[in-house]
């Protein structure tokens, strides 16, 4: 059986690999010839590639920058190794000590051979500061308290609560439970963490707020792990999370999110959100953030709230609850930047399983919930001069500009549509034949099609091979329905987030109880 898994998954690899090859010189050629014959030039090469992402594509430069470095970085010190260490004058060695940051938990002094820093890329253990002085935290010796905020989450929290209790000890782990109506606090309790429960519903902001002042988190830990009720660590989450703490200049850990992927526990439409948020995450980590956080950039955007650590001295800086906001993340990780509290760092060791929307109404109210909370982030902080909006500002520019000409393109393939199989009750129509003629002579529906629906089912099918899931050759077909809504909802939440006013209460998905990970 496993013989038969194995090649037939082999297959479906090498199919899909030969499909995204196939289609991408299709398209490329097409599209192409449509730009020369509209005489538009070297212009129609750039909006050609938007049709992948200009920021996807410079950040995954980036990234193979960083891979690069660390990759010589990691040479260097493998051709050190062997050699020895030089006597003093006096005969005995010299032992350089790195010690510890100030602050929560930088009091620990390591000889520089000593256990702790493991093994590392070139992002794990950077010098401090310029003067020299180098400043390294014991990894082993950092304690991390977790919070898990819940309301109403009785399905999961259990699973969560579990998943933490594998890789922390009990009294490390605060459940807040933001005056659920469910049995959330009760389950928790019956697991011996520690359980704060709130009458007045807070919202997440402020059940996160109220736990860490409530226990005082940030002066009795060197870090505050945020985990979602929905979410479930990876093995080597903790070890990940503190390699990179050892970097006194990481303020922020962003967690790696994966999405749960069972099939068998979702219906079809399930399936293909899953499905397409895989691909989401994968392409946003691995070809953009991966980029955005290496320690010469550190322009990433968001340290998503979902499973992520907080260094305790950069947290106590932080407003976790400011008035007026949808959610959390985005807010704290610009207070990161604005008040230069240090970098944020991401890297795959750091994963989590995550639960994703099980029907389209949760999905829209989901990613309408995050687009608001961006929009009101970037209202609240205003620009101030630094790197960090340079880059903000590109990718602010793409996401409006891409959903503006994504959605214009959507309603002309609508229209050419209609004109196509109508027939005479919309040939009647006033003016509708000469903007039917006229459109179609500068964009016929095939290349609309084409423009629309090939590059995006290339991603999928590079997916397939990435991911060795055939199924996603089938889902791929259905996710242009929530690129729409992506896009209408990029543009949708702008106004609202200067209009609306929001108190970040919580808006509970449908959840389902967490089985063993597929």
């Amino acid at each position: 059986m496993r013989i038969a898994r194995f090649i037939g998954g082999l297959l479906t690899g090498l199919i899909a690999l030969v499909l995204a090859a196939a289609l991408f010189v299709y398209w490329f050629d097409f599209a192409t010839s449509m730009a020369a014959a509209a005489g538009i030039g070297a212009l129609g090469y750039v909006f050609l590639w938007m049709a992948f992402g200009l920021n996807l594509l410079l950040w995954t430069v980036v990234g193979l920058l960083r891979l690069a470095e660390g990759g010589a970085r990691g040479a260097l010190r493998r051709g050190s190794r062997g050699r020895q260490p030089r006597a003093d004058p006096g005969g005995r060695e010299r032992e350089r000590l790195l010690v510890g940051a100030a602050g929560a938990g930088g009091g620990t002094a390591l000889s520089e051979s000593g256990a702790g820093t493991g093994p590392a890329d070139a992002d794990t253990v950077e010098t401090a500061a310029s003067d020299g002085a180098a400043a390294v935290q014991d990894p082993e010796t950092a304690t991390i308290a977790v919070i898990i905020p819940a309301h109403n989450e009785e399905p999961v929290i259990g699973s969560a609560i579990s998943s933490a209790l594998g890789l922390f000890n009990r009294w490390d782990i605060y459940v807040v439970s933001d005056s659920s109506r469910d049995a959330t606090a009760e389950i928790a309790a019956r697991t011996g963490v520690n359980v704060l429960e709130l009458l007045t519903n807070r919202g997440k902001a402020g059940a996160i707020e109220a736990v860490i002042e409530e226990f005082s988190l940030t002066e009795n830990y060197d870090g505050v792990l945020i985990l979602d009720a929905d979410t479930e660590l990876d093995a080597g989450y903790v070890e990940g999370a503190k390699r990179q703490l050892a970097d006194p200049g990481v303020a922020a850990v962003a967690g790696f999110v994966v999405s749960e992927w069972k099939p068998r526990e979702r219906n079809v439409v399930g399936r293909i959100i899953s499905a397409y948020r895989d691909r989401l995450y994968f392409m946003l980590q691995y070809l953009m953030r991966f980029g955005q956080t290496w320690k010469r950039t550190n322009v990433a955007f968001i340290v998503p709230g979902f499973a992520s650590v907080y260094r305790s001295r950069a947290l106590r800086e932080i407003t976790v609850n400011p008035p007026g906001l949808v959610i959390e993340d985005f807010n704290m990780t610009f207070e990161v930047h604005r008040k230069r509290l240090g970098r944020v760092s991401m890297r795959p060791d750091t994963k989590a399983y995550s639960q994703d929307p099980f029907t389209f109404r949760d999905y829209r109210k989901q990613v309408g919930r995050w687009t608001l909370g961006f929009w009101q982030t970037v209202r609240r902080h205003g620009v101030w001069p630094s790197f960090f909006w340079l880059a903000l500002a590109l990718y602010i520019l793409e996401v409006v500009l891409v959903s503006f000409l994504f959605l214009i393109t959507v309603a002309i393939a609508v229209f050419v549509l209609v004109g196509t199989f109508g027939g005479d009750v919309v040939a009647g129509l006033p003016f509708f034949t000469e903007g039917f003629t006229a459109v179609t002579a500068f964009l016929p529906l095939t290349a609309l099609a084409i423009g629309l629906l090939v590059p995006d089912y290339m991603l999928t099918c590079v997916m397939t091979v990435v991911r060795r899931r055939p199924s996603y050759l089938l889902y791929g077909l259905f996710f242009f329905p929530i690129r729409i809504v992506d896009a209408y909802l990029s543009l949708r939440m702008i106004p609202k987030a200067w209009t609306a006013k929001s108190d970040g209460r919580w808006s509970s998905p449908t959840r389902v109880a967490n089985k063993d990970r597929k």
